[in-house]
């Protein structure tokens, strides 16, 4: 009896809340945009075109971005939401302490390829987890928790390991599906102010079923329209012929060039320096003429010259000009030591 009533309440519970739902879904909207939330979800939009379409094209900026993304988030949730030091932050407090913590995993992410990879392969498994509790609410509804968080982490730590493994792949699908998100979440603020995105956290918190409205599900079909042109883009012509590898080997042998050359340069340096130095050396000390002792003539010799000169010219009448005033470099005679003696 107690089973009966029980479903009895169950069909009256949905029946009720069908036909509110019909109701809400045939009545207009009341669209009241504050500027605040506007601003933001069109900058959003702009991030998400660039996450669909020139996501792998713009690979140290995507790694930033979801450094950012998750550290701000997460950091908000938590200083917001428990109390730090036995006091409650205020919205401003939070958000400062957010976004400063969530630039720091940014740099991270950027900067440390691996970890960027990591991170961009669990948002990948985590839009696909949701998108799986989408479809699985219209044939099976879950009775606990757990089964939203075990298939959200699950699928998020088996996707980032297979970004890492296949990073160019992964990393396009994901970029596509993550814009593709984005812009469907402002598209659904701009016309009916997140009723999409308060029906997917309710099937997160395994809330009762509440059916979708028509144009609900229109909107929520822009999703896999736009990652499907997203990864048609990007592989066709934003990421054609683009490697975040080779960008780094790129740099790499720059790097290794700029050395060579520099080696270069100072090899030829040395060189030059060495010819130099051998140059000024051979100019300061020119080769020594060797010179011996026969090649001296003596006082002696020289006299006994001038006297036979002397005396064939008073003999013959031929003048002979003999040029005796030649450096003979020394003093010392070339036969004897003893004083010249004229004959």
């Amino acid at each position: 009896m107690t089973s009966t009533l029980q479903a009895l309440h169950f069909k009256l519970l949905t029946q009720a809340t069908g036909q509110s739902t019909i109701r809400a879904c045939d009545r207009e909207i009341d669209r009241q945009y504050d500027i605040v939330p506007s601003v933001v979800c069109s900058m959003c939009c702009l991030f998400g075109l660039i996450y669909c379409f020139f996501g792998y094209r713009c690979f140290k900026a995507i790694m930033f971005l979801t450094g950012l993304m998750f550290g701000s988030i997460v950091i908000f949730m938590l200083c917001y939401k428990e109390r730090v030091l036995d006091t409650q932050l205020s919205m401003e407090a939070s958000v400062g302490i957010g976004l400063g913590i969530g630039i720091l995993c940014g740099l991270v992410t950027m900067l440390v390829r691996s970890v960027g990879l990591f991170m961009v392969g669990l948002l990948l498994g985590l839009l696909v987890a949701v998108s799986t509790l989408l479809v699985l609410e219209q044939f099976y509804h879950p009775r606990t928790m757990w089964v939203p968080i075990g298939l959200l982490l699950g699928a998020g730590m088996f996707f980032a390991v297979l970004t890492l493994q296949w990073q160019r792949f992964f990393t396009v699908l994901s970029t596509a599906v993550f814009g593709s998100a984005i812009i469907t979440v402002t598209v659904d603020y701009f016309i009916e102010i997140f009723l999409l995105v308060q029906y997917i956290y309710e099937r997160i918190k395994v809330s009762p079923v509440r059916p979708m409205c028509w144009y609900s599900w229109v909107i929520l079909g822009l999703w896999p329209v736009l990652t499907a042109l997203g990864v048609l883009v990007q592989f066709k012509i934003t990421a054609e012929g683009y490697s975040h590898t080779e960008v780094i080997i790129s740099r790499r042998r720059r790097r290794v060039q700029l050395m060579r050359i520099r080696q270069r340069e100072a090899k030829r340096k040395q060189r030059r320096q060495r010819r130099s130095y051998q140059e000024q050396a051979y100019r300061r000390k020119p080769n020594p003429v060797r010179r011996y002792d026969g090649d001296v003539l003596s006082p002696s010799y020289i006299q006994s010259f001038r006297d036979r000169q002397a005396g064939c010219s008073s003999s013959g009448g031929a003048q002979t000009m003999v040029d005796v005033d030649y450096d003979c470099g020394s003093t010392v005679p070339l036969t004897s030591s003893a004083p010249a003696v004229r004959v």
